[in-house]
């Protein structure tokens, strides 16, 4: 087989055109040993680094992603096709995480005193190893930086496997890491398929292993990782129910869960997938809604008025298409879009469905597009039971004025995160994770550090204390 006839899987298809960028060589599994090796080595070195040098490092990635984040977004709309504002916000949100852990990070995992009836007694709370990450697509930056940045600050080393859709992004956040001052072997991108991913978990160097994808992927993941008894963490799907209670004011609540469903063309876990909204308003929401949605702008990413970019890619916008089709198929009503534009790239129209009942497909499954699902029901309760009615469990949303009744709500919705009168965020400070079918464990804030540390009791007596 000649160069031309290879066939490349890690490589940039640039979903606005539907062209090939670049090409990536798979690692060799020779490579791939002097990588995990160098990892290895690194680590009884970096975990010995003062925090002072981690955190210089990290405030040093965090100042060349600022100055660099116009190259940076662009290269993101380039290899999954978001808008170049959403890029550039990513690469500065990512930038505000690193300078959160350096910050941060000594006084999270100073020892931390519990108390005893006799002698003393702390947790030391210390890195455990190599870490293997295996990161998605929707956001180039922010999925690397989000398990890489309280990782390396509590002194663990890290290869991670990118999406391979984004393999520019991978390359040039690790080349910001070193330029930063993170030694080499320390942090290392790995150009492989996912299929050899089980393979790199049965490593005995790999030490705890981080996963953000699909709720397959996750299983076969954590089933490896259990295997070879090792730590795991799992951000998977998610079906994120958007409640509007009673007091809404709709045209805000409109306008937010519009807004939200478009962001990064609605790929997105944590985007209100589920709008439920009461009956007695439904029609006027609907109203409202596709009022937005027929002026929005699809077009070039690149441009500033875009308001709607391309899906990640040709299959990812034929698997929405499908989804919404099928949908629509068992008996849901379309009220705007649900086809492809006539242009070249992974177009699709901004679509509107309601009408779904269960057993419908877009009922369970998570929609992974620019696609607006709204349920009416008779009352809060019906509301409520709606929202939970999901095997996934990551975020959601509870809409009114009564801050304090809406938390009453918030309580009763099984996931890791409820935001109130606000679409699921993103923030350093604030953890993220689910529940059920989503996953487990937390990234960002101070938890997302004690993930993958030892919390090492010591306790101190004198040798002839009672036992």
């Amino acid at each position: 087989m000649n160069n031309q006839e290879k066939v490349y899987s890690i490589k940039t298809v640039n979903p606005t055109t539907n062209k090939v960028e670049k090409v990536f060589d798979e690692m060799t599994k020779e490579q791939l040993e002097v990588i995990l090796a160098n990892a290895d080595k690194a680590f009884k070195t970096w975990r010995k680094a003062p925090f002072s040098e981690r955190a210089k490092a990290l405030h040093k990635t965090a100042e060349i992603m600022r100055a660099r984040k116009e190259e940076l977004g662009k290269l993101a709309t380039l290899e999954m096709g978001k808008l170049l504002s959403e890029s550039i916000g990513e690469v500065l949100l990512s930038a505000d995480i690193f300078d959160y852990y350096a910050t941060n990070g000594e006084k999270f995992l100073a020892d931390a005193p519990l108390e005893t009836p006799s002698g003393k007694a702390f947790l030391s709370y210390e890195p455990v190893g190599v870490l293997l990450s295996v990161q998605p697509w929707n956001f180039p930056y922010y999925q690397i930086t989000r398990s890489a940045a309280p990782n390396l600050m509590a002194g663990n080393t890290m290869v991670l496997k990118h999406a391979s859709n984004v393999p520019q992004c991978a390359a040039i956040m690790e080349q910001i890491l070193h330029e930063a001052g993170i030694p080499k072997g320390v942090y290392t991108n790995l150009f492989v398929p996912g299929s050899k991913i089980s393979e790199l978990i049965s490593d005995l160097r790999i030490k705890a292993v981080a996963l953000t994808g699909s709720e397959p992927a996750g299983s076969s993941f954590a089933s490896a990782a259990g295997k070879y008894v090792k730590k795991s963490t799992l951000e998977l799907g998610g079906s994120d129910a958007f409640i509007v209670l009673a007091d809404a004011d709709i045209d805000k609540a409109v306008e937010v869960a519009s807004a939200g469903r478009l962001w990064n063309a609605g790929q997105v876990c944590v985007s209100p997938k589920r709008i439920i909204v009461l009956e007695s308003v439904a029609d006027k929401f609907i109203e409202k809604a596709k009022a937005i949605y027929e002026k929005v702008v699809v077009g070039d990413p690149l441009d500033s008025k875009t308001q709607l970019a391309p899906l990640s890619s040709e299959k990812a916008a034929q698997d929405v298409i499908k989804q919404v089709e099928t949908t629509v198929s068992q008996g849901a009503k379309l009220i705007i879009g649900g086809k492809r534009l006539n242009r070249e790239g992974a177009f699709i129209e901004p679509t509107i469905l309601t009408g779904i009942k269960k057993g419908m497909l877009a009922y369970s499954d998570e929609i992974f597009g620019p696609v607006l699902c709204i349920y009416p029901v008779k009352d809060e309760q019906a509301a409520i039971e709606l929202a939970n009615d999901t095997k996934f469990g990551l975020g959601g949303t509870v809409f009114g004025t009564d801050t304090g009744h809406a938390v009453e709500v918030a309580r009763q919705i099984d996931t890791g995160m409820v935001y109130i009168n606000h679409v699921t965020g993103i923030a350093p400070e604030l953890p993220f994770g689910g529940t059920k079918n989503s996953g487990y464990g937390r990234e960002q804030s101070p938890a997302g550090i004690y993930e993958f540390v030892n919390a090492k009791l010591i306790r101190i007596t004198t040798p002839d204390a009672a036992y």
